[in-house]
This record gives C-alpha cells, structure tokens and sequence, in this order.
C-alpha cells in the first residue's frame, strides 16, 4: 500500500484515448489493450514533434488544416448563383483554351444573359398637377398644365356632344348668356344678361328662367306708351315688392330685389343707361362678384378678360387634381390657377362645358361615374370603382342587330341600368319641376318671406 501511494496519479484520459493513437498501423485503432494498460503509449507520445517530423507528416498536416479552412470558409458563406452577364468560367492551370471556343464561350454567355431577362412591367401613367416651372437658361417661372389635360378636356366636349352622356344640360337651353330676348335692343339684351346673372347665384338654372320670363312678360311699362318687359326704366319704376314678387322663385329673392334697383341706378347715372363695360365697373355693382363679372363681359360685350368659375368649376377640376395635393381653396383661387396655364382661347367655353358636366354626370351628390367616359378610360382619379365596374359591364352586355350589310350595336337592359344608377347613388338628386309647375306655384303662394 505504501508503495502504489508513492506512484503519480495516472491520468484518466491514458486509457481513453490510447485507441486513438497514431501509429501509421492500419489496425491499430482496431486493436483492443491488453492487460492493465500497462502497454498503453502515453499521451505525450501520441502528440507528434513539430520539430523533428518529416515532410511526409507536415505536408499531410498542412492539407488536413487548408481542407478544414476550405470547408469553413464554404460553410459560413452562403452560396449564390452568379448572374448569366457575371458568369465566369475556371481555367485549368495547364488547360489551353483556343480562340475558337473563347469566342463560343462569350456567344453563349451572350444568349444566356439574353434568354434569361425578365420583361419589366409596364410603368403607370404618371399624373402630375399644374406646376411650377423655372427656366434656367432666362431665370422666367412658367406654370405647367397638368398631364393629360388636352386629353380629359377632348373626352368632355364629345361628352358634351349631341347624344353624349352629358348633352342636353340645363345650361345649353336656360343658361344666364341665352335667357335674352333675341327681339330687344342690344342695349335691353345686355341689361338682361346682367338681370340673368345676378338671379343665378343659388338658383338653379331651370327656376332662373322662370323667374326671368315672369319679368320679360310681366313687368308693367314705366310710362303710358313705353314698352313693357324687362329694361332698365321698367326696373327703376316698379315697386320693391311687385319685383319681389315675380322674383320670389329664386334664392335670396329678397336681397336680389334690392340689388336690381340699385344696380340699375348705377347703370343710368354712371353708365349712360348701358351696363359698365370692364371687370372693374361690373365688380362695382351691387350683387355682382368676379364670375358674374366675366360672365357678363364676355356674353353682352363679346371680349373674354378671365375664367368665370362657379361651384360646378371649382368643383370638379378639384375632383381631378388640376390644382395640385392641397386643391384650390375658392372659386376665385381656381380662376386664377386656372388662368396661369389654360389656353386663352378656351377661357370663355370652360364654363359652359364643365356646367354641363356637372349637370348631368358629375353631379354633386350620387355622381355617375359608371356613364363618365373620364372613369371608364381610367382618367379621372376622383372616380368611384365600383360604378365604374358595373359600368363597364353594362358596356360589354349590348345585343347586336344585323339588318342587311351594317352591323347596328343597340344597348339592352336599359331597366336594369336605371336599377343601378338608383342603388349607386347616395342620396336622390332633387328633381327639377317644370316651368309651367313653377310658375303656378309661384303665384299661388305668393310673397313669403326668405327663410
């Protein structure tokens, strides 16, 4: 006992990893060990002399440790698939390549890079407001029109066209430049186009032409022998509420009586009985605002100085995005934006045609975007899809009727198009009464005041 306790401890990794030794045998680590591992090598023996080793033995070792780095560095580094233009291709050391298959090589590197790209998808069409633009070469600030403008405006006026889905609109028959009576003087006839506008504003236009025609027909002669109708003189004469009452139809019939009388006065003391003949003297009367203004210069003078912009104007140019992300903040802001790029031939039909328009497709409330050529060619970008889907296919279900050598393509299920005009609009657009409904109960109410 004395003398196993003098002996080193054995190390407990000896036994273990003996069969792990290194002999250059091809069953030694088959071998099992014998006895009480008293022939088993120790483990310094097993670790080889770096120093004294032979070449055979470092040149293996420097294999094992470049095979070991070869593996992690593939390990760690994800591998990609080179793009056919990026391709390249491994020479040998000692391999010749000729002339002949380098050129082959690049052909097909060539076809490969060809065959394998990917079509790109079409790019939208951009849409861009009016903006801003500065010369560099001059230093001049211009304002370019929106895009696409000459194409939306070229779709509302065949829109706006007899039989289009937006022709036969109030404002084509009973519009304020075609209530005059073509059988007055020409100084009557501008009076009136005057009287016209400043009754239209919150009035719609079929109950501005009753009202109109209650004055041409109604309105008693300022004098024995004078001519009854609607002029000046008769205006200036009349009592505030006989006016009153043949203008009760309209809106804010009240304040209109009053502005009437006092813009006639004006025209008699300071225009020589005629109505004023610039922006400025029109402005100046009494009820009269910059759109009227215009109005009226361009229908009873003739000249065309500015945009005459009402709601319908200001409004769907808004819908379309001409003015830009924040919009035009008043009708007054659109003229003037509008004015900055638009054609000045196209000042003066501007406002009839988008009247038009918001008359009978673009209304207000419950707009018909299924019948809009703008929504249906992709645009307008205020238009609703789902009418513009159910419009579409109500295009594509039409019958066709062949009577001898023409084709004629009729629409169908007219029924059904109404069902769904009427499920698609929000709320019922208020129906215009008659002229002869209007009349008769204008005059079986009689006066009342505004509410």
């Amino acid at each position: 006992m004395a003398q196993r306790a003098t002996l080193p401890p054995r190390r407990i990794t000896r036994s273990s990893l003996a069969r792990f030794a290194y002999t250059g045998r091809p069953n030694a680590s088959t071998e099992k060990p014998q006895g009480n591992h008293g022939n088993s090598p120790d483990i310094e023996d097993v670790i080889p002399d770096m120093t004294a080793s032979s070449s055979s033995s470092s040149s293996s070792s420097t294999l094992l440790q470049k095979r070991k780095r070869t593996a992690t560095t593939a390990a760690s580094v994800p591998r990609s698939t080179p793009s056919p233009a990026t391709r390249k291709i491994k020479r040998e050391p000692n391999a010749e390549i000729s002339d002949e298959a380098e050129v082959k090589i690049e052909t097909i590197s060539e076809d490969i890079a060809t065959t394998s790209t990917i079509p790109s998808k079409p790019t939208k069409r951009q849409r861009k407001p009016a903006r801003k633009a500065t010369d560099p070469s001059t230093g001049e600030s211009t304002i370019s029109p929106p895009t696409d403008w000459e194409e939306m405006y070229a779709v509302v006026q065949s829109m706006r066209k007899e039989g289009g889905a937006a022709s036969n609109a109030p404002v084509d028959t009973m519009g304020c430049e075609r209530l005059a009576l073509s059988t007055a003087s020409p100084r009557d006839q501008r009076f009136q186009t005057l009287v016209a506008l400043m009754l239209s504003s919150q009035t719609k236009d079929t109950v501005n032409a009753v009202a109109m025609r209650r004055l041409q027909t109604e309105l008693a002669p300022h004098a024995p022998g004078a001519p009854p109708g609607l002029n000046l003189e008769n205006i200036l004469a009349v009592e505030p509420a006989r006016l009153n009452e043949l203008i009760y139809a309209v809106g804010f019939h009240n304040n209109k009586t009053k502005y009437l009388q006092q813009a006639a006065a004006i025209c008699r003391d300071a225009h020589g009985g005629d109505i004023p003949d610039s922006i400025q003297g029109l402005v100046a009367l009494p009820g009269v605002g910059p759109k009227m203004a215009h109005l009226c210069l361009s229908a009873a003078w003739g000249r065309t100085e500015g945009i005459g912009v009402d709601v319908h104007v200001h409004r769907i140019t808004n819908l379309w995005g001409w003015h830009g992300k924040g919009g035009s903040k008043n009708p007054e802001d659109t003229r003037a934006k509008l004015e900055s790029w638009l054609p000045r031939d196209r000042w003066r039909e501007i406002n009839t045609l988008l009247v038009g328009l918001g008359q009978t497709v673009c209304l207000p409330v419950g707009r018909r975007c299924g019948g809009c050529e703008l929504g249906l060619r992709g645009l307008c970008r205020a238009a609703e899809r789902k009418k513009v889907l159910e419009g579409r296919k109500l295009r594509e279900n039409v019958a066709v009727d062949v009577k001898g050598d023409t084709v004629v393509k009729v629409k169908i299920e007219n029924e059904r198009i109404e069902e769904v005009e009427k499920k698609l609009v929000v709320n019922k657009a208020i129906k215009d009464e008659g002229v002869d409904a209007q009349i008769a109960l204008v005059k079986g109410e009689g006066l009342g005041d505004e509410a």
